[in-house]
């Protein structure tokens, strides 16, 4: 038994559509809570006016009844409001008059998928690359994500995220704990737990703004209540690292991922790095947790912290250089309405894509076809750790 989902629809486009295979049958959803998290995904200090126009909402088109799971594929949509200003430009049926403003791209933007793309599907109208590639697909998978973390909280598992570094500020990124983490606001403008910090991360994205530049950041996403034994070390698809580093790889604009302190223990001695173990209170302790909370691949009971790494966005309103695919002239690279910087929204697409693998790694472990079966066989799996 699996947990997956798959995404459709284009940035302009009528809609997203994410469809979710493999929740057990009797599970409450609770639309708000999804609905919440599409809130969260759009908020942030250094957002676009894009966030102005859609106000994001799930609506169900199949696999839910009367607030419970059926335990056949869930399907949902969300409309893109913003599509009504592009029904000419985005229409799927061939037009017989070309629209007065076609909106065409030809000039490629440096570090997107524009150019890459345009060569890879031989298209000369690079629309057609950036449509699909644009983050505006994130909100389909927060909402696939939001429907994993209801299952986790059934387990007891709880995932929060906030923004370590933004820019250069500070210049090593802070470090906190899963009670200082909760207590972030939801207010918070950059969902950040150092309020100085924060302020001083303002300051950075309204000069940027001013300059007509972008900036990037790293953001952690932190599981609490994760049980020992997720994932396995016997194969190298089924270690939960790789699962997870792939899962917030794909997230547009991240270009690395951290699992526990692995920057930083690369440059230190083994004795200053594993999480030494002890035995007390019935059960095996550890009083670091320098590892993020992943051992060979396996969850060890420790909270599972991750880092996501965020380039600054490929938009710039001060464009940079390109040439023009028809032409093959330098020009500058195109402008489409954009954020300065994303990072606090990146750490909720994170905390999406995490739900997603450990609800994926439960449904394998636990099976079950009803919710209720998958609670007997998590119940009886918990009595032999104890039993260790």
């Amino acid at each position: 038994m699996f947990f997956k989902f798959t995404t459709a629809g284009e940035s302009h486009g009528k809609a997203l559509v994410a469809i979710v295979e493999g929740l057990p049958a009797d599970l409450p959803i609770d639309a708000e809570k999804i609905n919440h998290e599409l809130w969260r995904r759009q908020q942030g200090y250094g957002r676009g006016g894009r966030m102005k126009i859609e106000s994001d909402k799930a609506e169900f088109l199949s696999g839910i009844r009367h607030g419970k799971t059926l335990g056949s594929p869930v399907t949902m949509m969300i409309e893109n409001r913003d599509f009504v200003h592009w029904l000419e430009v985005m229409s799927d049926r061939k037009l017989e008059v070309q629209p007065k403003n076609p909106r065409t791209v030809s000039r490629p933007r440096p570090g997107h998928a524009d150019l890459a793309g345009g060569q890879k599907f031989q298209t000369r109208d690079l629309r057609d690359i950036l449509e699909r590639a644009s983050a505006r697909e994130t909100a389909a998978r927060v909402a696939c994500g939001a429907i994993a973390k209801q299952l986790l909280e059934n387990f007891g598992i709880e995932i929060k995220s906030h923004v370590i570094k933004l820019g250069s500020v500070p210049e090593t990124p802070q470090s906190q704990t899963w009670e200082e983490i909760k207590a972030v606001s939801s207010e918070s403008p950059l969902s950040c737990a150092n309020r100085e910090l924060e302020a001083e991360m303002v300051k950075l994205i309204d000069e940027a703004k001013q300059n007509g530049d972008t900036l990037g950041g790293i953001f952690e996403v932190v599981a609490k209540s994760v049980v020992v034994g997720l994932g396995s070390h016997t194969s190298w698809d089924e270690k939960l690292d790789g699962r997870i580093a792939q899962a917030l790889m794909s997230i547009q604009a991240v270009k690395a991922v951290e699992i526990g302190e692995g920057v930083t223990n690369a440059g230190k001695f083994g004795s200053a790095v594993h999480d030494e173990i002890f035995y007390g209170e019935s059960n095996f302790q550890r009083k670091t947790n320098r590892a993020g909370g992943l051992e060979g691949g396996i969850t060890n009971g420790e909270e599972l912290r991750v880092r996501g790494y965020l380039k600054p966005i490929a938009t710039l309103r001060k464009a940079l250089h390109s040439v023009d695919i028809e032409s093959k002239k330098e020009d500058l690279a195109a402008f489409e309405r954009s954020d300065i910087t994303a990072v606090p929204a990146a750490g909720v697409i994170g905390e999406a894509m995490l739900a997603i693998v450990l609800a994926n790694s439960m449904r394998e472990k636990f099976g079950g076809d009803s919710l209720s079966e998958m609670k007997r066989n998590f119940d009886g799996y918990l009595k032999t750790i104890e039993n260790y």
